[in-house]
């Protein structure tokens, strides 16, 4: 036997199928608002199939829904009677085409012939020019014409009409829950213990993913505390994997990082299933470390020195000079190779740096003449900057407003000291003037002339000049 639900009305469909998977495993999700249910053995626990009907249908009122419930022998025949009959409908077996008689052919669902809708509208319209407007009517026509007249798609749907129409259900597969929970008979409170609890749940998880053929790229660990709290915590992975002994040195060290505050009573383990990951390593491309094994290392050094000081840095949208943050550290493989571009700080203001034009571009320190130089082509050269983190605090002699001379202790006992041969700027930034943090600094390219430095062309620093402190600093050398 087979029931079917119906619900014209209907607004929550999810409700439609949990009340169906109340009574059986084998459901078939027919159309929107239609399911069908394999009521075989319900007997035992509900009685007829009439009663059967009836718990169906007290249930699906107990969840809101306003639902027709019809039972029979044929699922279709079950489905037509739920669409067209209020209330609860049980067809006896062998009444099929006495109660669906009287019923009009608009009423026959085609799609359950298998017949497309074209075809079934053009085969309707000729059943209407012979007068066939009923089941009833197009069941008593003779099998052998109907196959001449209507084809093979005439005769699927005669038996339809019929209630002849044997098929077995499509049966719609459950959505599988990714989630493992666990109480716990005594509290625990040391993380020994807890990783066992753990390492079972995550087995499990893990078990049914590979059932599925998925993975995951985020974990959703919550505790439940003694005082009836909860502790929730999730890790976002930088890509799908599908390993348990990693999940659990991740969570672990997680745990380390950030401890409940009491004991703990029950443990649940979510997990958001993602497509697993699939890459083709180069023949050529050396060998990398484990994507799985970084992300353990990352994991620990996050858990010495803090979430916020372990990532990539990341460029900031602002003019402040030097300005990052950290992000989440993700390995991206490119597809190519691409050229190296130069690029500057900032736009128009990089145009005069060191390392974009020749050294006899510069503008000349006022003590030492200036001579002319032969004219030949431009020809940029691209220089590195070597930046010193934090800046070196300078003592620079400027009588005039630009710098002479400059004097700097630089770290492994260097100092930076010497005339200034040449200079270029200054090139004035600033910007957040309502924070406290705000910034104003006159920057400079010079070239500083020292014992291990050519006295024609000298080392390349870039300085600038704090305007709010007006104090000097080295930011960087040119390589």
């Amino acid at each position: 036997m087979f029931a079917c639900v119906y619900s014209p009305d209907l607004k929550n469909y999810a409700a439609l199928v949990n009340c169906a998977y109340a009574f059986s495993p084998l459901v078939e999700e027919t159309a929107e608002n239609t399911v069908v249910l394999d009521i075989e053995g319900c007997e035992l626990l509900f009685g007829s199939p009439r009663e059967i009907a009836k718990e169906i249908a007290r249930q699906a009122a107990k969840l809101g829904l306003k639902a027709n419930v019809a039972a029979a022998q044929n699922p279709d025949v079950a489905i037509h009677a739920a669409r067209c009959f209020t209330g609860v409908t049980v067809i006896a077996p062998g009444k099929e085409a006495k109660r669906l008689g009287d019923l009009p052919l608009e009423a026959l669902d085609s799609t359950l012939a298998r017949v497309e809708a074209d075809r079934a509208a053009e085969i309707l319209e000729t059943l209407g020019l012979w007068g066939i407007r009923s089941f009833r009517e197009f069941a008593a026509l003779p099998e052998a014409g109907v196959s001449e007249r209507l084809g093979p798609e005439g005769v699927r749907l005669q038996k339809l009409a019929r209630g002849e129409n044997e098929r077995p259900l499509l049966l719609s597969k459950p959505a599988p829950g990714f989630e493992k929970s666990i109480e716990l008979d005594d509290p625990i409170e040391l993380l020994e213990p807890l990783s066992f609890i753990l390492a079972r749940l995550l087995n499990q998880l893990c078990a049914n993913l590979q059932a599925h053929g998925l993975a995951v790229d985020e974990l959703r660990l919550r505790l439940k505390l003694e005082d009836k709290t909860e502790h929730e915590r999730a890790i976002r992975l930088p890509f799908p994997m599908r390993d348990s002994r990693v999940f659990l040195k991740l969570l672990l060290l997680d745990i380390e990082s950030h401890p409940p505050q009491l004991a703990i009573v029950a443990v649940s383990i979510a997990c958001e299933p993602a497509k697993p990951r699939s890459i083709q390593n180069g023949l050529f491309q050396p060998l990398a470390p484990e994507p799985e094994k970084l992300e353990l290392t990352l994991a620990r050094l996050a858990r010495l020195v803090g979430e916020s000081n372990v990532g990539s840095p990341e460029l900031v949208d602002t003019h402040r000079p030097g300005a990052f943050r950290i992000k989440r550290f993700i390995v991206k493989r490119e597809s190519g190779r691409k050229t190296p571009r130069a690029r500057g700080r900032g736009g128009e203001r990089e145009r005069g740096r060191l390392g974009e034009a020749p050294l006899s571009s510069l503008v000349r320190s006022p003590t030492r003449p200036v001579s002319p130089s032969p004219t030949r082509p431009f020809s940029p050269s691209l220089l590195g900057f070597r930046v010193f983190r934090p800046p070196l605090r300078a003592e620079v002699e400027a009588p005039n407003g630009w710098p002479t001379r400059i004097k700097a202790q630089a770290r492994a006992g260097r100092s930076i000291r010497g005339k200034v041969l040449r200079l270029a700027g200054p090139w004035r930034t600033s910007g957040d003037w309502w924070a406290e943090d705000g910034w104003a600094r006159d920057e400079w390219d010079v070239a500083v002339a020292g014992s291990e430095a050519s006295q024609e062309k000298g080392t390349l620093y870039r300085i600038y000049r704090d305007l709010r402190s007006n104090g000097w600093f080295v930011e960087g050398i040119y390589d």
